[in-house]
């Protein structure tokens, strides 16, 4: 494997797999771990043997707003290098600071438009400017096919992908699901900063998502067997199921019948309530925000919403702010 610390080596890294092979390219702020190693793994199926992975580390000083963890940010190049290269990656791009900045702060940036002052665009402003603009120069720099980012990082790789489209990068941006530790903890370079019990209290946050997810597919199957025992409506469809032995599953498909556009707001709830569990554990959990929205654009799913979403969390256990999400999926009748 190759270490690359300026354009001009990474400029002349040659495509070993000849013309046809394709390059893939995974960006990372290093201090790698088990999901870092999944994208690059995924990486290197998907351009084969004859194709090439680069995987670069750099700690953007752009996304860090002025009261957060730049400094404190870990730093471990070392271990990086020695688990990109089980991983499968063929060479790091690790420069710094100012060979990707060399006029320092860069006077002309990606904006993130409406998108990125949304959840944690609102909470730390800027941010998905600065990330945009980094991953902007490093396609440039990298010239992929292919490009890999995570999904626990879902606003990210939302903005991601809607500036390929707008601004045209001859570039397919490929969304990897979270990988999560045993407990459900998303896996997370920060994790490392939490204090055992500050990682118990942060469990709520994946625990929290769950419950959103199985309120819903709950609702959802109660909803779905309903209409397939029930009488036509009304009255009827309560006391036909009451006389199957399921009084409490006609009550709730009642009231699912009647108010079917709330399941949103029911999800978010269920939610909620683990959340404002955690806020009483010692030390508390600080919620930031609680979000289902859609994925397109990351406007709130409201009432009545069908397709995609995805329920995101972000909060604060102790010094360390965390995010998560899981994608969900509303059926026609939710």
């Amino acid at each position: 494997m190759i270490l690359l610390d300026t354009a001009r080596e990474l400029h002349g890294l040659a495509r070993t797999g000849g013309p046809a092979a394709r390059r893939a390219v995974v960006m990372t702020m290093g201090a790698l771990h088990e999901g870092h190693v999944t994208l690059v793994r995924t990486a290197r199926a998907q351009v084969g043997p004859t194709g090439q992975v680069v995987v670069t580390v750099f700690v953007n000083p752009l996304q860090f707003g002025a009261n957060e963890d730049l400094d404190r940010y870990p730093r471990t190049l070392d271990a990086d290098l020695a688990l990109a290269e089980a991983a499968g990656a063929d060479a790091v791009f690790a420069p710094a600071v100012d060979e990707v900045y060399p006029g320092g702060d860069p006077q002309v940036r990606v904006s993130a438009g409406p998108m990125g002052g949304r959840l944690e665009g609102a909470t730390r402003p800027g941010h998905f400017d600065g990330v945009l603009t980094v991953v902007a120069k490093l396609l440039h720099l990298t010239r992929p096919d292919l490009a890999f980012f995570g999904q626990k990082d879902a606003q990210q790789l939302a903005l991601i992908r809607r500036m390929v489209t707008d601004l045209n990068f001859p570039v397919e941006v490929v969304g990897v699901p979270t990988v999560r530790e045993e407990d459900g903890l998303a896996l997370s370079s920060r994790n490392r900063y939490l204090s055992a019990k500050e990682r118990h209290t942060a469990l709520a946050l994946s625990r929290a998502l769950f419950a959103g997810r199985d309120r819903l597919a709950a609702q959802s199957a109660l909803r779905a067997r309903a209409e397939a025992q029930a009488p036509p409506a009304g009255d009827e469809r309560a006391s036909g199921l009451a006389r199957l032995g399921e009084i409490r599953a006609s009550a709730d498909a009642h009231a699912v019948a009647a108010a079917g556009a709330g399941l949103p707001d029911a999800v978010r709830a269920a939610a909620r309530h683990v959340l404002q569990e955690a806020g009483r554990h010692e030390p508390p959990l600080v919620l930031d925000y609680l979000a289902l929205v859609d994925p397109q654009d990351f406007t709130e799913a409201g009432p009545g919403f069908t397709g995609h979403a995805v329920l995101a969390v972000a909060a604060k256990v102790g010094a360390t702010r965390l995010i998560d999400n899981i994608p969900l999926e509303f059926g026609a009748h939710a």
